[in-house]
């Protein structure tokens, strides 16, 4: 982990002095700890419960009467847990990809929108004469006011560069003069930059963990972006010798990192990220771990080999022994370090005291926003907020929102009640089953030879005294009450789909009732079912993915040296919610609207390029490597074209007539109004606005503006 290099420790003045304001910092910290704490106890409660109920377990708090003999736990919990989980990740990785977006806003600022190459403007050489350098009004090349060629081109005149004009506005014809998108094209470099960036660091699997938490406990946490020195492992070969060598080298990136709710405490007064005045992580080191901190920036090596040299001092709370199972143990896992990490607000004068260089803030600022590690009573590390602008590197995303608290709702928590009912139903029932499979001998001893043994077994024999009239054995048979129970528990488990809003056929119920016999059927109550989880992807959405790519965003604009070309007015944006609708159902419906694009009429307001690449996506297929975009159509519209030209030729030893559905000539333009550039559907014309039209024949031509 790097930060910026301009924010150091300044370790000046008397070790004691600093020792003392060492300890005041200490002191604040952990005594915000406290507070922390001490405000989500409730919430840690109902983790637990919700913990419990995931596991199947009973906890120390339940008790059970003398009579009950079944400890029977049914684990619905886990089951809607695991289907509520199963469906959030379902619809975020369903096109194997990050769901995050980057596009340009719908007026650039940075940038142009459309730029393209007037040939007709380019100033022929007359050597005789020297150019005028500032040009003449009326040159046709006047830009906006305090415009310059790389505004037009928004940070790609490198890529462009050479003897190409480029004229901001779209091109009159894109065969003589071929057009760029300059704001598409940084929009495009900065998603593949971010996407790049979250695959090559493992960050899917961060993020399923965070989404498991979020369906478990109400509330996920993601960490980051944090700069990591990353590994390039490299071997190069000597061309004397043939040998290959190991040579390593380092590369910044950003990374990522779950954590988990139980180490996160944010400031209580707070129901939002955004309105912490610090958050507080705590980690559980191990030596080995403790010790590669002195690997990164800015920690302070002494204060680390002091905490190694006085041993572990991890402190366990009284949840990890429940979490663990071992409720009736007192000491378990002594050999840890404790560290806490501090995002926050702080003093600035006791800020400086503690060692902290801010010399170059204004001097009207009361509070600094500092990262500082502790442990035990030392501080590892004390540096200003790198991020610029400032920001706490936490993602909180709810399940539910809870809008006057800061941790959502969760799966087990709306079942709660369900849960427990079943499980009491349950036990009843086993309990009822016990006695009713079994008969209870009533005897009358009175009437018994005395000294007889009353165990009973297939052929015994009682031996009775002479003259008592009346049997003496009776067997009585409980009635069972276990189908009234199990009624009971069927009746709560449609409960707890209706409480968490994830029916049981969603995750494979057996049964088929008469509704979901036929596919458009099962399909509406697929779709009904989708409502509830909606809102949970719309939260991911809001509070997870989009301040996430945000935040890679300003990393890349901030640390990243080797940032490709991305000047430009570029909007972030998540694509959860795109993914919502099933995947049949969207296939389906896309099918509809090509048949419907079918009539010549209406074929010239579809875009069949973007109608491809979602049915692409509806067939779980990558539709980047499948389907070109329309200028790469066109070129191949005319390769195909020429090839069909020459077969036909070939074969009927004459040219192929230019509509009717033939192959587009090589050469033709295929934005020709009047027709000669191909076929469309249905007609032999082709449209003359538009995404490019199909036909048997024909494969899609060039995009028209």
């Amino acid at each position: 982990m790097a930060d910026k290099p301009d924010k150091i420790i300044s370790l000046e003045g008397d070790k004691n002095q600093t020792s003392v304001q060492d300890d005041l910092l200490v002191g604040i910290i952990k005594g915000r700890l406290g507070s922390a704490e001490d405000a989500r106890f409730f919430d840690e409660e109902r983790w637990l419960r919700a913990y419990r109920n995931y596991r199947g377990v009973y906890g120390n708090d339940m008790s059970f009467t003398d009579t009950e003999k079944s400890r029977v736990f049914v684990k619905v919990t886990k089951t809607k847990v695991l289907a509520a989980y199963g469906q959030i990740t379902d619809v975020l990785f369903s096109s194997g990809k990050f769901p995050i977006g980057v596009d340009p806003t719908q007026v650039p600022d940075a940038s142009s929108t459309y730029a393209h190459i007037n040939k007709n403007e380019k100033k022929q050489e007359q050597p005789e004469e020297e150019e005028n350098p500032y040009g003449f009004s009326g040159d046709g090349k006047e830009l906006p006011k305090g415009a310059t060629y790389d505004d037009i081109l928004g940070g790609l005149s490198d890529k462009y560069n050479g003897e190409a004009e480029f004229t901001e506005g779209p091109s009159p014809d894109l065969k003589a003069m071929p057009q760029i998108e300059p704001a598409q094209e940084s929009a495009d470099n900065m998603k593949k930059l971010i996407l790049d960036q979250l695959e090559e660091n493992n960050a899917t699997k961060e993020l399923r963990h965070t989404l498991f938490e979020m369906a478990l406990l109400g509330t996920g946490v993601l960490k980051g972006p944090f700069t990591f020195e990353k590994d390039l492992h490299r071997w190069t070969q000597d061309p004397e010798t043939g040998s290959s060598s190991y040579t390593p080298s380092k590369k910044v990136v950003p990374m990522v990192e779950a954590v988990s709710c139980w180490d996160f405490y944010p400031d209580p007064e707070a129901t939002k990220i955004e309105d912490c005045n610090y958050v507080i992580q705590r980690h559980k080191f191990t030596s080995s771990q403790l010790r590669d901190l002195t690997k990164r920036p800015f920690f302070r090596d002494e204060e680390i080999i002091s905490v190694l040299q006085e041993g572990p001092n991890y402190q366990v709370k009284g949840y990890e022994h429940r979490l663990q199972d071992r409720e009736n143990e007192t000491e378990f896992e002594k050999e840890r370090f404790e560290v806490l990490e501090y995002w926050g607000k702080m003093d600035k004068k006791l800020a400086e005291e503690a060692g902290l260089d801010i010399d170059l803030l204004s001097d009207d600022l009361d509070e600094v926003q500092v990262n500082c590690w502790v442990s035990g009573q030392r501080v590892l590390r004390l540096v200003l907020n790198p991020f610029t602008p400032a920001r706490l590197p936490y993602l909180v995303t709810p399940y539910e929102l809870n809008p006057y608290q800061f941790f959502g709702v969760g799966v087990p928590e709306n079942m709660e009640d369900s849960q427990t009912i079943m499980n009491g139903h349950a036990r009843m029932a086993i309990d009822n089953l016990a006695l009713a499979g079994n008969l209870v001998f009533d005897v009358d001893e009175t009437m018994l030879v005395p000294g007889q043994d009353l165990k009973v077994y297939p052929g015994k024999i009682f031996r009775r005294q002479s003259g008592m009239p009346g049997q003496s054995i009776h067997g009585l048979k409980f009635p069972n009450t276990a189908q009234e129970n199990l009624q009971m528990f069927d009746k709560f488990r449609q409960l707890a789909d209706e409480s968490t809003g994830i029916p049981s056929y969603s995750h494979g119920q057996t049964g088929v009732q008469s509704t979901t016999r036929t596919a458009a059927g099962m399909s509406m109550l697929m779709g009904a079912a989708a409502l509830n989880i909606k809102t949970v992807i719309k939260n991911v959405d809001d509070f997870l993915l989009k301040p996430l790519a945000q935040s890679l965003f300003q990393w890349n604009m901030q640390f990243n040296s080797d940032v490709p070309a991305i000047v430009g007015d570029l909007e972030v944006s998540a694509k959860g919610t795109q993914s919502l609708m099933m995947k049949e159902v969207r296939s389906q419906r896309l099918m509809t609207l090509l048949q419907v694009g079918a009539n010549p009429t209406i074929a010239p307001f579809i875009k069949y390029h973007a109608v491809l690449r979602e049915i692409a996506k509806t067939l779980d297929l990558d539709p980047d490597q499948l389907i070109n975009d329309p200028e790469k159509a066109a070129i191949y519209s005319e390769i195909i074209g020429a090839a069909n030209g020459n077969q036909q030729t070939q074969g009927n030893g004459q040219q192929p007539p230019m509509g009717g559905g033939g192959a587009v000539p090589a050469g033709a333009n295929p934005n020709d109004p009047t027709g000669t550039g191909g076929g469309n559907i249905g007609t032999g014309s082709v449209p003359q606005t538009g995404e490019p039209s199909f036909s048997s024949q024909t494969p899609p031509t060039q995009r028209t503006n």
